[in-house]
């Protein structure tokens, strides 16, 4: 897996200070995205375990509030079993951080459908996720006065309680 960038103080991606991982590739190549070069799969640097171990660094401090990880896009396959390892060390970790993901995919139609289909690793990080942002960005509906989200049919979902809820629902803002 390679990756666009590590950002150690991001306020935009997630509440509060957070660590971000902005993964490379992505099959989606939304009109009016804000990363475009990170569509392509080998842009970039190899993530590495330095680059494991740099994040888990820069989650040390207190005032660290969690970790978003963003692309390009971490669910495309290439990137899923690489980001999987990280979300595990961070948990193992840091237990009280939170950790956001975004994605192009929709929860019940890709996501879902790709643990019934027997994709042990999507169901392993889906269970270790805080909170999903999920939804194409789509330039019709931009808003950029929502919270941390660029489109109007982005959704903020609270992973836990849909997992246990058997249904989306939203995360309170």
């Amino acid at each position: 897996m390679n990756y666009a960038k590590v950002k150690k103080t991001d306020v935009a991606n997630g509440p509060g200070i957070r660590v971000s991982l902005f993964v490379s590739g992505c099959s989606h190549h939304c009109e009016g995205c804000f990363n475009p070069e990170a569509w392509d799969f080998r842009y970039g640097q190899l993530y590495t375990a330095d680059t494991e171990q740099e994040i888990l660094e820069a989650l040390k401090p207190d005032y660290i509030r969690g970790l978003s990880l963003l692309g390009g896009e971490p669910w495309e396959l290439p990137n899923r079993l690489e980001i999987l390892e990280l979300v595990k060390r961070v948990r193992e970790t840091y237990p009280e951080k939170d950790i956001w993901c975004y994605t192009g995919y929709d929860y019940e139609k890709d996501l879902l459908r790709w643990i019934d289909e027997g994709h042990a690793e999507v169901e392993e990080l889906l269970k270790r996720i805080d909170v999903l942002v999920d939804g194409e960005f789509e330039e019709k509906q931009k808003n950029l006065r929502l919270p941390f989200r660029g489109s109007e049919n982005q959704r903020l979902i609270d992973v836990p309680a849909s997992l246990r809820g058997k249904r989306v629902i939203l995360k309170e803002m």
